[in-house]
């Protein structure tokens, strides 16, 4: 079985309950667990009794560390500081794991991942990080990073001083501005493939994992997972904040099939948002 852990606050609900629900269609044999941000995420979730889903209740994890830095952070801001400390908060809740890959919420499975893990397999490594892989028009490599913090598999052998690693800089600092080289969680992963050359994998096949910013570079077919990133509920309405160019082909197949999905799953959480931009 593979463990998988996404974590997101009500304004994600949505997108969670799609990920989820793309999980059950196309993953085999798989428990998602949930670091629940918020009480309303919990709650909402823990009442739906759903198969394959596992939740953790923030307030019952976080580390004094992680409410000190917690103070100055937006809730964006937070959730980023979060990622690096998920993975652990699933191999402490159940010692016998020995694998956990972390989501983020707005991913969307096409078809089953094996392939992604066989690579990973062969590869003989602890870790598996994916590039964005950049159309050249919207290379932000420099800015935004080389990688993407979207779908990270970690083994618990062998991979725990990398996560530690990455969870130290992550407190240190972890912000939603480009900054001395660092931008959120993201840009920590650039220098992995050199600093920790005998753990970390790169994916191969970059055209497995598309996003908008590489939907021209790609044929959506060749997709496993796609990351819809931009995406946002706003008083029930999906909004998308991105400039990048998306194919019409793509859109029709891709991106109306989710969104029919995460209109279906608003209407039966009868979803109110927030008034205001969701972090």
């Amino acid at each position: 079985m593979e463990h998988y852990v996404t974590l997101f606050n009500s304004l994600f609900l949505p997108q969670g309950l799609a990920l989820y629900q793309s999980m059950v269609k196309r993953v085999q044999d798989f428990n998602l667990w949930i670091l629940c941000v918020d009480e309303e995420t919990y709650s909402t979730l823990d009442q739906k009794r759903l198969p394959f889903l596992k939740l953790l209740k923030l307030s019952e994890w976080e580390t004094p560390e992680l409410l000190e830095v917690k103070k100055d952070r937006s809730i964006g801001e937070y959730c980023w500081t979060l990622t690096p400390f998920a993975p652990r908060f699933v191999f402490s809740a159940d010692p016998s794991i020995k694998r956990v890959t972390y989501l983020d919420a707005d991913l969307w499975f096409l078809q089953d991942p094996s392939p992604i893990f066989n690579e990973f397999n062969r590869s003989l490594k602890k870790i598996l990080i994916t590039e964005h892989a950049y159309a050249p028009e919207y290379d932000k490599s420099a800015t935004c990073g080389k990688y993407c913090v979207q779908f990270m598999i970690f083994d618990r052998p062998g991979g725990e001083h990398v996560r530690d690693w990455w969870e130290k800089k992550c407190l240190e600092w972890c912000y939603d501005r480009i900054e001395e080289g660092k931008f959120g969680d993201q840009k920590y992963l650039d220098d992995w493939s050199l600093q920790f050359t005998e753990t970390v994998h790169i994916l191969q096949h970059k055209e497995w994992i598309q996003a908008p910013w590489n939907a021209i570079r790609f044929p959506y077919s060749d997709a496993i997972i796609w990351h819809f990133q931009g995406l946002r509920i706003e008083k029930n309405r999906i909004r998308w904040f991105q400039d990048y160019t998306i194919p019409k082909v793509t859109l029709k197949h891709i991106y109306q099939p989710y969104i029919n999905e995460l209109l279906t799953i608003i209407k039966q959480l009868n979803f109110r948002q927030i008034q205001g931009k969701p972090e």
